[in-house]
């Protein structure tokens, strides 16, 4: 069974997720916990974001409405194992967003995601981002995604490569900024969107 969820402009009041997200198990391989100050920041970018024109970014809440049917393991969102919750009910799971970078001299976006651990291993992490890919289809105007997952994170890669994106080799990436940290680079080659086809969001 194929799993789908929605995505929602980043708001108000979407704090709670960002400090969900700030805990040590969601930060482990992000350089650990941001203080108080950074997150009441980021949350203030995450917002200004919504406010831009979409070809600039967006940093969505995704939303998921579990089927009668456990959808199984799937992949590894983040590396960990989800557990039971209620059916039809409307759940927010995570985050996942773009923005827009210069790589190699080149303007690209940069995606990233999170899956709230208790929500891991449904399939998410790829069904997030496969949706936010529709939406850069749709919306963008730069030619590529990358995403730079740690090189010790199989599960982020693991993500990349089912969302369809191309392993492009190892880099320093510096994450937080001035830590470089041996990463993947992975890039998703944007092309237009099939007639019929919009994204949600």
């Amino acid at each position: 069974m194929e799993t789908r969820v929605r995505l929602e402009p980043w708001s108000a009041g979407d704090f709670w997720l960002l400090e969900r997200k700030n805990e040590p198990i969601m930060t482990q391989f992000l350089g650990g916990p941001e203080p108080a100050a950074k997150l009441v920041d980021r949350q203030r970018r995450y917002e200004a974001m919504s406010a831009r024109e979409p070809a600039a970014g967006r940093m969505f809440r995704v939303v998921w409405t579990p089927a009668d049917q456990d959808p199984g393991p799937g992949d590894d969102d983040c590396g960990g194992h989800g557990r039971g919750r209620g059916r039809g009910r409307a759940e927010s799971v995570g985050s996942v967003g773009f923005w827009e970078r210069e790589w190699r001299g080149e303007p690209v976006y940069e995606a990233g995601w999170g899956i709230l651990p208790e929500f891991q291993g449904h399939g998410l992490a790829v069904a997030a981002l496969t949706e936010l890919l529709a939406y850069v289809r749709a919306h963008g105007s730069r030619d590529s995604v990358h995403a730079f997952p740690g090189t010790d994170h199989p599960a982020s890669n693991a993500v990349c490569r089912r969302a369809g994106f191309e392993y492009l080799g190892d880099v320093d990436f510096e994450y937080p900024p001035g830590v470089p940290h041996p990463s993947c680079d992975w890039r998703y080659r944007v092309e237009p969107p099939q007639d019929g086809l919009t994204p949600s969001g």
